[in-house]
């Protein structure tokens, strides 16, 4: 789920021309952020073999990252919304590339883990100001194309990446899938080095504190909701390879085309999901769950034959990946006025 840096008001929306090439910088560091967040996915099996790890441990890369990334997108407006965001976008991005190296060069798994622990720092802060930046680099007439561009940065990185890294691990190893993210990294970084312009903050004290924002019950309940979707979400997600390899019996070129149509489906289904939800959000927030639920269970017992499980998986893509986009309908609508702290 997207988070929001509150610290922008209304009036700092900017009127000059657009900066479109600090956008699609902007772009290209969150095509490499997603990409590594989702590439251990489908090299699990050879990274807990060559780390000496099982592979449960070797899934927890994905959930340390994804605490380090909440954590960081609750704490990154009241610990920066006073400094210019310039500095501090370009710190999470350099620390993208710093934890690019330290996972490449892991020789065990608590070095393998820090980087993912820098990973998920990088994730949360550059995803909690990435909406408001493009707010500021943008006129208001241009905002969506804005917001659009990052977000299919996103969809494209959460498409390939998980076959890519499948299919590159068996030609160049897991750390050569992961050394493929280092130079991207360097270039998003400088890129943004030479083209985000300098933005000074104005800091709204009554936006820093989200918590606040769950004394209202309607979201106690629909942040709790979000929380038990994804972690369902990804405890399947995680440990698709070594189901695949050892239940199903795939090779990773089966793997990888498995993935990849994972993948397909789920930009189809966000491109879909818009038309739904015009006709009933809610009915989308119990239904996406309950459909994934019943995807999993099917998984177990589908579990040995290949082309079922293909199918199922492209489903899930369908159903599971526009997920995020029915809870930020929700949450504009639920928190009109809090939209940036609520996310």
């Amino acid at each position: 789920m997207q988070a929001f840096d509150s610290t922008l008001k209304q009036s700092e929306i900017t009127t000059h021309p657009p900066a479109w090439g600090a956008v699609f910088s902007m772009a290209l560091c969150v095509v490499v952020l997603i990409a590594s967040e989702f590439m251990p996915v489908s090299l699990l099996t050879p990274i807990a073999q060559d780390l000496g790890i099982s592979q449960g441990q070797a899934g927890q890369a994905i959930s340390i990252s994804g605490f380090f990334a909440v954590l960081t997108s609750l704490l990154n407006t009241p610990l920066t919304g006073h400094l210019d965001r310039k500095p501090v976008l370009l710190g999470f991005s350099l620390l993208l590339l710093v934890s690019g190296v330290i996972v490449t060069l892991a020789s065990n798994g608590w070095l393998f883990m820090t980087g993912r622990a820098l990973l998920g720092i990088a994730i949360g802060g550059f995803w909690s100001m990435s909406t408001a930046t493009v707010m500021k680099l943008v006129p208001k007439q241009s905002v969506a194309k804005g917001l659009a561009l990052i977000n299919g940065g996103n969809a494209l990185a959460a498409t390939v990446a998980a076959p890519l890294g499948s299919f590159m691990g068996q030609y160049i190893g897991w750390r050569g899938a992961f050394f493929l993210v280092i130079p991207l990294a360097a270039l998003a970084f400088a890129w943004q080095w030479l083209s985000l312009p300098a933005m000074r903050s104005q800091p709204n004290n009554r936006a820093r504190n989200p918590f606040r924002l769950l004394r209202n019950p309607q979201v106690a309940v629909g942040m709790s909701a979000i929380l038990l979707l994804f972690m369902g979400q990804f405890a399947v997600f995680t440990y698709l390879r070594p189901f695949l390899e050892e239940i199903t019996g795939v090779s990773v070129n089966s793997l990888s085309l498995m993935l990849l149509a994972l993948g397909a489906s789920g930009l189809a289904g966000t491109y879909l999901i818009g038309r739904l939800l015009h006709k009933g959000l809610y009915a989308c927030l119990i239904g996406i769950p309950l459909l994934m639920a019943v995807l999993a269970v099917a998984l177990t017992g589908l579990g040995h034959s290949p082309q079922s499980v293909a199918i199922v998986l492209a489903v899930w893509g369908l159903i599971a990946t526009p997920a995020p986009v029915a809870w930020g309908l929700w949450l504009s609508r639920t928190l009109p006025d809090d939209a940036e702290a609520g996310g």
